[in-house]
């Protein structure tokens, strides 16, 4: 099966050095995106316990975290053109 992803969302993926071909299922898309995102949160965290990152300001890191994946926020759906 093939995917047409709309270009918006290639874009944001692009921006984290992933390029799916036409043949990747979204969702196989999502789940690596998604653990990529889970994997800086753990980096973050890891950092603010070893005193590199004041905790006060560790919400404020997770928050621009967030801005950076906004494609996790959009259902999966919508990453295909649909005819």
């Amino acid at each position: 099966m093939e995917f047409k992803y709309r270009q918006s969302v290639l874009d944001e993926l692009a921006r984290h050095g992933i390029i799916p071909r036409s043949t990747t299922p979204p969702r196989f898309v999502h789940e690596f995106v998604n653990d990529l995102y889970v994997h800086e949160i753990r980096r973050l965290r890891e950092q603010m316990r070893e005193g590199l990152i004041r905790k006060d300001d560790y919400a404020n890191q997770i928050d621009e975290l967030r801005k950076r994946y906004p494609v996790l926020s959009l259902p999966v759906g919508y990453w295909i053109e649909t005819e």
